[in-house]
């Protein structure tokens, strides 16, 4: 109905630039690195009969199995960076991952920011009891997560992250990621 209309909108697209090799994308809904990252590659793992939803289920337990804890050094926007150790650090144009994981509920797709999760060192229980959170999009109080807006985001590593964007995989090995946002340049029915 909506394509029939013809009714069109502006939204943002997210800029992704990775370090070491020059790998740049763009990205509609948001990037991670970390749990999600690994979940991302994870799912290209599960059974074929495991699809959408159970698909990412299994990836998920999959993923609780063995998880990075990168330490990185975060900068949001001019604010001077900071060191964490990260269990997944989001930055989003959109809200959900997977359909199902409101990662950043407020996030706007046409606002001209990105929205960010960033989750401290979590273990497996803790972890588990965040996902029923995530999914109904009530975890943006918790104390062990940070969410922020900003329109550049820079994470760096001496360690390899793997990056996800848009359920792809851009890199295996970054050290440096630059985030960005360009508002308004895709033009989509809706």
């Amino acid at each position: 109905r909506r394509i029939s209309a013809g009714a069109t909108r502006l939204i943002d697209v997210g800029r992704l630039r990775v370090q070491p090799g020059g790998v740049e994308r763009y990205f509609v809904n948001g990037m991670d690195i970390g749990f999600g990252a690994h979940g991302a590659l994870n799912v290209a793992t599960m059974p074929s009969f495991l699809k959408g939803f159970a698909a990412y289920l299994g990836a998920l337990a999959k993923t609780l199995v063995a998880y990075p804890m990168p330490r990185v050094t975060l900068q949001l926007d001019d604010a001077p960076p900071f060191e964490q150790v990260t269990t997944m650090t989001a930055v989003m144009n959109g809200r959900c991952f997977g359909g199902s994981f409101r990662v950043c509920p407020d996030a706007q797709a046409d606002d001209g920011v990105l929205d960010v999760m960033i989750a401290g060192a979590l273990g497996r229980l803790a972890i588990l009891g965040l996902v029923p959170k995530i999914m109904r999009g009530t975890h943006t109080e918790d104390p062990r997560l940070r969410m922020a807006r900003a329109c550049r985001v820079t994470i760096e590593s001496l360690k390899p992250l793997v990056v996800e964007a848009d359920g792809e995989i851009p890199s295996r090995d970054a050290r440096r990621v630059e985030v960005g946002i360009l508002p308004r340049r895709l033009r989509v029915f809706g």
